[in-house]
């Protein structure tokens, strides 16, 4: 992906429905010399709610970069009655991945992040197996293992929390990582852990869901990611995808395409949330594709 050489800031934002919301917004731009270079809209008639994205050059742009937030929330966010946040393309957001034993997820976002298709940091890696330890030492990505059982799951998870905020980590991407998180761990992280899975939960639980499937022929897979809260696997949803299966496909070729699907599904979420293309309300996603 191509980055525009000039910084930019954006702005996700959601409020009560209301006439002239654009226009204030886009005026509060115009006033500051601001030029708008991305700009997307979506109202909830059910719910009369109102969402945005809108990003727009820094360069030339009257407010310092360290003063937009209050004077934003003073002249449009407060007036509106908006919940907002604002993120600039010169802070490199810095992510922190999850892994268990499967590393399909693991080798292709390090695969992206080498070709630098993310415009993002991966400072380390966690994982409670020694599995993948050598490829996160050939990716120059300190590797830290720490093993997880019914006795010391709250110290293993004060300790990755101390890890994360050693490295000033805001985005943890569960690469396929094979434990429940706390809901104290997830409080730190509110709609910033990233979690894949498969869709076979709950017609086909257990530790061989592709095997269940394929018995009962079975003709779509997919997968899904969503941002991780305390109720198991029921988060806002940012991405799903589906492949089709054919009546000669084995147990290994659903594997296989489900695992392929994963990736796609696991990095295009990643992709959104680093864009910062997706709003969250309720327990909804409205992404800016």
């Amino acid at each position: 992906m191509t980055y525009n050489t000039s910084p930019t800031a954006t702005l996700l934002a959601e409020c009560p429905d209301q006439p002239g919301i654009i226009a204030k917004v886009t005026q509060f731009l115009c006033d500051n010399h601001g030029n708008i270079v991305d700009l997307e809209q979506h109202v909830d008639t059910a719910d009369r709610r109102f969402f945005m994205r809108v990003q727009w050059q820094l360069d030339g742009f009257k407010i310092p970069a360290n003063k937009i937030d209050s004077v934003f929330k003073k002249h449009v966010g407060t007036p509106l009655n908006m919940n907002w946040r604002i993120s600039h393309s010169n802070t490199k957001p810095r992510m922190a991945l999850f892994v268990s034993q499967h590393g399909h997820c693991l080798f292709d976002i390090l695969s992206r992040h080498q070709s630098e298709e993310w415009h993002a940091d991966i400072p380390l890696i966690i994982s409670n197996h020694t599995t993948f330890e050598q490829q996160a030492k050939n990716a120059g990505i300190p590797f830290y293992h720490l093993p997880i059982n019914a006795n010391n799951k709250q110290q293993q998870e004060k300790a990755q929390l101390d890890l994360l905020a050693e490295h000033g980590i805001d985005t943890v991407v569960l690469a396929r990582y094979m434990q429940i998180l706390s809901a104290n761990f997830i409080d730190h992280y509110p709609n910033n852990i990233i979690n894949i899975h498969h869709s076979f939960l709950p017609a086909f639980p257990g530790a061989k869901p592709y095997h269940s499937a394929h018995e009962r022929g079975v003709k779509i897979i997919g997968a899904t990611s969503h941002y991780v809260t305390t109720e198991l696997d029921a988060g806002p949803i940012i991405a799903q995808d589906i492949v089709r299966i054919r009546h000669n496909d084995s147990v290994d070729d659903l594997k296989r395409k489900g695992q392929d699907n994963e990736k796609i599904v696991l990095s295009r979420a990643i992709r959104h949330h680093l864009q910062h293309e997706v709003l969250v309300y309720k327990n909804r996603c409205i992404v800016f594709d």
